[in-house]
């Protein structure tokens, strides 16, 4: 039984990697290292698959005025010289990465004390601390990569249980994340009335901060809507979906891909590295989804896409993604480990 040692997140992308691999990893002694920032403590806070579990104060350093980066160096530094002595306490024979500030004190201590790395990168644009570390790491892992050696994203096998293959839009499913979209939910409503029309169901992932007003608005309208803010349940609404319109993070869009659920994304103009946009640029230019800038929406040319050959879409998806990235990724590390 090898110690493995997980580390990374900040958000949900980052942690629902770390989620999905550790289920493949049940045999070993699991360990955790996180941020006390973000949401690594509310994702694996009282999770019993790990045997230890760290949270440290660490903060990113790359987008700080100078004061800010000093302070962020020095709470680095201090974070890795915990993680110093958390190798030696655990016994730690491997490290694996999934990247985001969170990561910084493991994954940098794994270099600096010898303790074997293996990265991944989930987004097409590398993270700075993922694109700094990836020389000295064992293994690099990234589904946009040709010399990566695993292509499958790590995605909950649920997804692909539920793929079908459409046809027609009978229902649309709009995702703003569980913190929501003012872009999609703007969207959302101006499309409503001719969704209505046409008799298409409409899903709505309006955020917890947007869930009132957005309920009011297809109120207002006189248009049934379903509505929710923060949902366990997105499996089986991807499912029920025809048609998506969401945004471009990594775990949404390899989901939706899992599901070969036909898509529009509409990146986060804000992302770091615009790293949303080329994220569904990987899709586009296999001719299998959409891409638009929140400048560039026009609600004619969207409708215009319901048109589209989507049994084409569904089916060529469904080449995309093998449904074992999980557990491709937990041999790797295993392999590593001994």
């Amino acid at each position: 039984m090898a110690t493995i040692l997980m580390t990374g997140g900040g958000t949900g992308g980052h942690l629902a990697i770390v989620d999905a691999v550790k289920s493949k990893l049940k045999e070993h002694n699991l360990i955790y290292i996180g941020s006390t920032r973000g949401q690594d403590r509310a994702w694996f806070g009282d999770d019993e698959d790990f045997s230890s579990k760290y949270f440290l104060k660490s903060r990113g350093v790359v987008n700080q005025g100078f004061l800010g980066k000093i302070i962020s160096i020095f709470i680095l530094i201090k974070a890795i010289l915990k993680v110093k002595k958390i190798f030696k306490k655990e016994r730690v024979d491997v490290v694996f990465s999934v990247g985001g500030y969170s990561s910084a004190p493991a994954s940098l201590s794994a270099v600096f004390f010898g303790i074997p790395l293996v990265i991944h990168e989930q987004n097409a644009v590398l993270g700075t601390l993922n694109r700094l570390l990836r020389p000295y790491s064992k293994y690099f892992i990234s589904s946009y990569e040709v010399d990566s050696p695993i292509h499958s994203y790590p995605v909950k096998y649920i997804f692909f249980q539920k793929a079908r293959v459409r046809d027609r839009v009978k229902e649309i499913l709009f995702l703003g994340g569980s913190q929501g979209a003012l872009a999609i939910n703007n969207l959302a409503l101006a499309l409503a009335p001719a969704l209505n029309e046409r008799g298409i169901k409409i899903t709505h992932q309006a955020g917890e901060g947007h869930l009132d007003s957005v309920k009011s608005a297809y109120e207002e309208m006189g248009i049934e809507a379903e509505v929710f803010g923060f949902s366990r349940d997105i499996p089986n609404f991807m499912a029920r979906a025809d048609f998506a319109i969401a945004r471009a993070g990594a775990s949404t869009l390899w989901e939706l891909v899992a599901n070969a659920l036909p898509t529009l994304f509409i990146p986060y103009p804000y992302a770091v590295k615009d790293h949303q946009y080329y994220n569904a640029k990987f899709l586009v230019d296999k001719n299998l989804a959409w891409l638009k800038r929140e400048d560039d929406l026009n609600h004619y040319d969207i409708l215009k896409l319901f048109d589209e050959d989507l049994n084409r879409i569904s089916r060529g998806l469904m080449e995309v993604l093998l449904p074992n990235g999980a557990k491709e990724i937990a041999k790797l590390i295993e392999s590593v480990a001994k």
